[in-house]
């Protein structure tokens, strides 16, 4: 049976009052719970400049790495992501994040609009899975033409 490690990162604690641990190694596996961009995104609408989706979705895709770097790998490890978010116009915003951050190399991901999220200042949540001994960098395209 593999073993489960509790993941700390700094910058991504778990809150005492939680009911979820924000991520998992399991093995060579990184299972993380949705991350969003709180407390960031409660701080910038309190000062009357609240993140759009761009700066929401970087947030939490730092966060992901966060996690993952403390599991000993690095973002190019995350292999499927899960984006939800509040507003299906924001998709493209969310799109461009994306392309920032990974730089051309991307994860599989499905992203689905929903209703709401915990806290009505957030627009996009994201969930994710890695595999330490998987770098997307490193591929190879299969094909079924000869």
């Amino acid at each position: 049976m593999a073993l489960a490690e509790k993941i700390a990162a700094p910058g991504v604690p778990d809150l005492p009052t939680a009911t979820w641990t924000n991520g998992w190694r399991i093995g060579q596996e990184v299972v993380m719970s949705g991350m969003t961009g709180h407390p960031a995104t409660r701080e910038a609408a309190e000062r009357g400049a609240p993140l759009g989706a761009y700066d929401q979705t970087l947030v939490v895709l730092k966060k992901l790495e966060a996690l993952v770097s403390a599991a000993g790998g690095h973002k190019h490890n995350l292999i499927k992501t899960v984006v939800y978010l509040t507003d299906i116009a924001d998709k493209d915003e969310v799109g461009r994040a994306r392309r920032d951050f990974f730089g051309g190399v991307y994860p599989c991901a499905t992203l689905v609009a929903v209703q709401a999220l915990v806290f009505p200042e957030l627009r996009v949540e994201i969930d994710a899975w890695a595999r330490l001994d998987v770098d997307l960098r490193q591929t190879q395209t299969l094909s079924t033409e000869s």
